[in-house]
């Protein structure tokens, strides 16, 4: 089973910066999207950034301009810059791979999941 193995949370203080990293267990020759979601307690998970294998980025207006979201598709990496961090950052960070094209086949790839605390 292909898996994405996340890295880079942890706790910040407002205005601090953390930088998420993603890998797949096994190569992804294709994929539609790879992006990050967030889910807050109580909250339902909402989508943060996703690069469309196309080039094409969509950002949450919530992030724009502080968040950067960057893919390896050589790698099967991608990465998500975080820049001033506000406490309503504060969620469980997942990344996904949407429509993976891998050695077992077509599949939709989620992380475990980190968690990101902006406090200070």
């Amino acid at each position: 089973q292909v898996q994405l193995v996340e890295s880079g949370g942890g706790l910040v203080q407002p205005g601090g910066s953390l930088r998420l990293s993603c890998a797949a267990s096994e190569t992804i020759f294709s994929f539609h999207a790879m992006g990050w979601y967030r889910q807050a307690p109580g909250k339902q998970r909402e989508l943060v950034a996703r690069e469309f294998s196309s080039g094409g980025i969509f950002y949450a207006d919530s992030v724009k301009g502080r968040f950067t979201i960057s893919g390896d598709s050589a790698k099967s990496t991608v990465s998500l810059q975080m820049n001033s961090l506000k406490p309503e950052d504060t969620a469980v960070y997942y990344c996904n791979v949407d429509r993976a094209l891998t050695l077992r086949g077509q599949v939709d790839i989620w992380g475990q999941g980190t968690q990101v605390t902006v406090s200070p």
